[in-house]
């Protein structure tokens, strides 16, 4: 097998959502008393700073932009909720939107329906969209919510829900270059707040066409693997999917579905080799999360989804630095090589990264000479 689709000799068994470093923290009846710290820090009201980028105007912008996803979407909770809820009334739906209850879309042809779905999530705001079939795998064995501790198996995603639609947004470039200060969360929030739109609004366009649709965000699916296999991008050293046109600079989404749908394939885009010589995350990482090591099947953590040949991040240590940062950080994103705007010179770069690999080093010597990666400040963004 290549490198990408490249499985440990172990099965790979479905994960918990309890075990997710965000949950962790929160989840009194199983994390030490260390994790519980790390989240009453982080969880807790903001003491602001007067450096550049931590300021209550800094914040204040950052929750600006994640209001849809916190107030509405809740993408990051139990999932079934909000804007992702997985089964509305129907009938509701049907007298709102005005479609006799039971009607259906002709859909059988696979590659119109295919092409009709891809266009209408690029027109409802995804940046890029792919499809793959359903693998079972990267379905959470068991939902949990951290407000009230309920852990209970995923077993109502019936066997009808064959495909999935995977998107991706793209997150702004400047106030990514801002990590990890809180533009950076800005960015973040306003991508996680487009997930919730997106996904919502493709879900519902499929109901109205008489089908089943479960939207997704972080919630109820691992996002990663199922953007592989639906030929959006590769695993990189920094445990996140890269893409051909944004890098990492991306967040996830996805809408379970029954529709006959076409599945695009994977791709490879010359990720694992440069990352094999790159390693700039790593050496950026504040929290040292990210492994100078080889690829490996097992991961150190129980947050780690362990069978799959890639690098693990050490989810402990990353999550210590949003603590003491108090926000979060992207600054493996920020200085990714494959974070460029797409323009027309990066995708040439690109190319030649993908098909001409013996030039990798070249690449990351002129990344370095041109300052891509560097830090911004948000006076500067503000500018």
């Amino acid at each position: 097998m290549k490198g990408r689709r490249k499985i440990g000799t172990g099965e790979i068994g479905r994960f918990d959502q309890r075990n997710t470093m965000f949950n962790r923290p929160r989840d009194h009846e199983k994390s030490s008393a260390e994790i519980l710290e790390m989240g009453r820090k982080h969880y807790g009201l903001r003491n602001f700073k007067d450096d550049d980028g931590y300021t209550m105007l800094d914040w204040a912008f950052a929750m600006g932009s994640w209001y849809l996803e916190r107030w509405w979407g809740f993408g990051n909770m139990v999932g079934n909720e909000g804007l992702y809820e997985w089964f509305p009334d129907q009938a509701k739906i049907a007298e709102r939107d005005r479609i006799p209850l039971g009607q259906k879309w002709d859909v059988s042809d696979p590659d119109k329906i295919t092409r009709i779905i891809k266009k209408a999530a690029i027109y409802m705001g995804a940046s890029a969209v792919g499809i793959c079939k359903l693998d079972r795998r990267w379905i959470y064995s068991h939902r949990f919510d951290p407000r009230t501790l309920e852990h209970a198996p995923i077993d109502d995603i019936s066997d009808d829900f064959t495909h999935a639609i995977v998107m991706i947004n793209e997150m702004d470039y400047t106030l990514m270059r801002t990590a990890p200060a809180y533009g950076e969360n800005a960015a973040t929030g306003r991508g996680y707040s487009m997930m919730a739109y997106v996904a919502s609004s493709m879900a519902h366009f499929i109901r109205d066409l008489g089908y089943k649709a479960i939207p997704c965000g972080n919630d109820t699916t691992l996002s990663i693997p199922m953007a592989i296999d639906a030929g959006l991008g590769e695993i990189g050293r920094n445990g996140l999917l890269i893409t051909p046109w944004f890098g990492p600079r991306i967040r996830i989404s996805k809408v379970l579905t029954n529709l006959p749908l076409i599945p695009d394939k994977p791709i490879e885009i010359g990720v694992r080799k440069m990352c094999e010589v790159c390693g700039k995350c790593a050496k950026a990482c504040p929290g040292q999360s990210i492994s100078f090591d080889e690829p490996t099947t097992e991961g150190l953590s129980l947050s780690n989804n362990h069978g799959i040949y890639k690098w693990y991040i050490n989810p402990e240590k990353c999550f210590h630095f949003w603590v003491r940062n108090k926000g979060d950080c992207a600054n493996c994103i920020r200085v990714c090589v494959f974070n460029k705007p797409n323009t027309r010179l990066h995708k040439f770069v690109r190319w030649h990264v993908k098909n001409l690999p013996q030039f990798d080093s070249i690449y990351l010597w002129m990344d370095d000479l041109f300052g891509f990666g560097r830090r911004i400040k948000m006076e500067d963004v503000w500018k």
